[in-house]
């Protein structure tokens, strides 16, 4: 294949790339192959069947002829609140938040496209290249401006694109692989802010008891947005080995590195009119720029397969994934573009003390002929989030399990056609998060108390051309 219809292939994958509900641990997402879905990613280390390996082993690709493969994932998430006694800040006397709110309700999740592509080449018989263009990480949920937790978030969306070169060379039984991995990331996080609690909390001090009402300010009524929004490039690598015990065994070890973004953004913020005293000789809620830390976590994943007889092969993996990296979410402001010479905000920090999870899949395939392959899986996924305290709406993410199903159809000699779906059964999913407002701001710690009842079902195609 030409090397201009392979660019023209990276370039549309590329441009496919959006944001979307993440369906591994935290805001990882899992979906980056349709095969690997049918057995729930059971495997991935060591299954080495298709182009994909470039992202679960890349020393997998010693098993393949020069291929190319693109595929697609439709992510339909159901994530639906229930409010159980969501309560104001404890100096505000943590009575019933927003009681005139009827909208208590609310499903954040958002359906989503996740597309992939993989390209193998041979540069000689111990020697192979591939690259790889995937979305690893994203998130994406998005409540009405009004519901009752929107001072905990309104929209939270974050996209990624990976690019990941790899090499692959053989020794015997064994293949090594290794690749680097050039990350882009995008984050945009909107809340509503309670400037009317904000402006009752300086009666008595700043201005006159009852000068918030004359001015038809109050309490979870007056509301002020924000819009933070930043993005970045990171740098990590990966690395794998595949060892081919027998022709119907092997076992893959594969290693993901962490990757830490330093991206750069703006905070917009709107006041209402009437509340734009609250902005005066302070600096607070005034359009800047911004600097934020985010960590994506390494993974580490060994992986078995074995064909069993001609028609039947079993594959299981463990993976681990390093979340306690992401200990904290720490949005700095720079100073407001303004002529009176204010100082910056102080940061907007979210406590996050996650723990690191794992993930264990079994899985079955089924040749039921030269042209058919069928396939099974189960998984259960393990929630980095430590308690219902740490757990917030823009991440409600709770211990799940997988069920899938797959078929693949070699069409022909060149191609093939592989089919998945999922379901995903989360558990039920406890949220008692208490808004961390700045040491300026006590009043706005508000608490959001209820139950997330959620799933997911992924439909997932692929196809791949061996040239």
């Amino acid at each position: 294949m030409k090397i201009k219809q392979i660019l023209a292939m990276v370039t549309t994958a590329a441009l496919l790339l959006v944001s979307s509900h993440s369906n591994a641990a935290g805001f990882a997402i899992i979906e980056n192959s349709a095969s690997g879905m049918g057995n729930s990613f059971a495997g991935g280390a060591a299954s080495a069947e298709d182009a994909s390996t470039i992202w679960f082993n890349p020393a997998g690709m010693m098993r393949l002829d020069n291929e190319m493969l693109a595929a697609a994932h439709v992510i339909v998430p159901n994530a639906e609140f229930t409010d159980d006694g969501s309560t104001t800040a404890a100096l505000m006397g943590s009575g019933q938040l927003d009681p005139t709110n009827t909208n208590r309700t609310a499903d954040g999740g958002q359906n989503a496209l996740v597309p992939n592509f993989y390209w193998v080449n041979e540069i000689n018989k111990d020697l192979k290249m591939g690259f790889g263009v995937n979305v690893p990480f994203g998130l994406g949920t998005n409540y009405d401006d009004d519901w009752v937790g929107r001072y905990h978030a309104v929209k939270s969306d974050v996209m990624s694109l990976n690019l990941n070169p790899s090499i692959a060379y053989k020794m015997g039984a064994v293949s090594l692989g290794f690749g680097i991995n050039a990350q882009y990331i995008h984050v945009e996080l909107t809340s509503a802010i309670d400037l009317g609690t904000l402006c009752l909390a300086q009666e008595g001090t700043t201005f006159p008891s009852g000068y918030c009402a004359s001015i038809g300010a109050t309490p979870q009524g007056s509301d002020g947005f924000a819009d933070l929004s930043a993005s970045g490039w990171g740098y990590g690598y990966n690395l794998g080995v595949l060892y081919e015990v027998s022709k119907d065994v092997r076992v893959g070890f594969s290693y993901r590195s962490g990757i830490d973004h330093e991206v750069d953004g703006k905070a917009d913020f709107s006041v209402p009119g009437e509340l734009s005293f609250i902005t005066e000789n302070t600096g607070n809620f005034l359009d800047t720029t911004l600097t934020a830390a985010v960590t994506v976590p390494a993974t580490t994943s060994i992986s078995y397969f074995q064909n069993i007889n001609d028609s039947v092969a079993i594959m299981v993996d463990y993976s681990l994934t390093s979340w306690s990296a992401f200990d904290e979410l720490r949005v700095v402001y720079d100073d407001a573009d303004s002529t009176d010479g204010y100082a910056a905000q102080a940061p907007s920090v979210t406590t996050e003390e996650w723990q690191d999870a794992a993930r264990f899949s079994i899985g079955v395939n089924y040749q039921a002929s030269d042209d058919w392959l069928y396939r099974f899986g189960v998984a259960l996924d393990e929630t980095p989030i430590p308690s219902a305290e740490r757990r917030t709406p823009r991440i409600p993410g709770n211990d799940r399990t997988w069920i899938s199903f797959g078929v693949t159809h070699q069409a022909d000699s060149e191609r093939s056609f592989s089919f998945a779906y999922a379901h995903l059964i989360v558990d039920d999913t406890a949220i008692n998060n208490t808004f961390e407002a700045s040491a300026a701001a006590p009043v706005l710690e508000h608490t959001l108390t209820g139950n997330y009842e959620a799933s997911v079902d992924i439909i997932s195609a692929q196809v791949s051309w061996k040239y």
